[in-house]
């Protein structure tokens, strides 16, 4: 018996290319559909866009902080929403007329 139980000659492997013709491809669908098996194509991952890409970054007392989390939580919006919510009544009371064209 030999001191190696096993070996493979590596340099008698070849590479080959993957065939991608349709006829090929829609045999290996067919294939898989009556095992059982599902697409593996990738579905939407992740948040969707979102229109509010300003970014806001404010200092703020902690108690105020977790009255805007706890306000946004409990209508289930985004803190945005609530900070918007709260320039439009500031601007509504006629402190400041900004520029809100965008």
């Amino acid at each position: 018996m030999s001191e190696k139980a096993f070996s493979i000659d590596l340099g008698q492997l070849k590479s080959r290319a993957k065939p991608a013709d349709k006829a090929t491809l829609g045999q290996a669908d067919e294939a898989g559909e009556r095992h059982g098996f599902i697409a593996r194509e990738p579905g939407r991952r992740g948040r969707r866009p979102s229109p509010r890409t300003g970014q806001v970054h404010a200092k703020v007392l902690p108690h105020i902080a977790d009255a805007i989390a706890d306000e946004a939580r409990r209508r289930g919006v985004t803190q945005g929403v609530i900070l918007e919510e709260a320039f439009a009544l500031y601007v509504a009371r006629g402190v400041h007329k900004p520029d809100l064209s965008g």
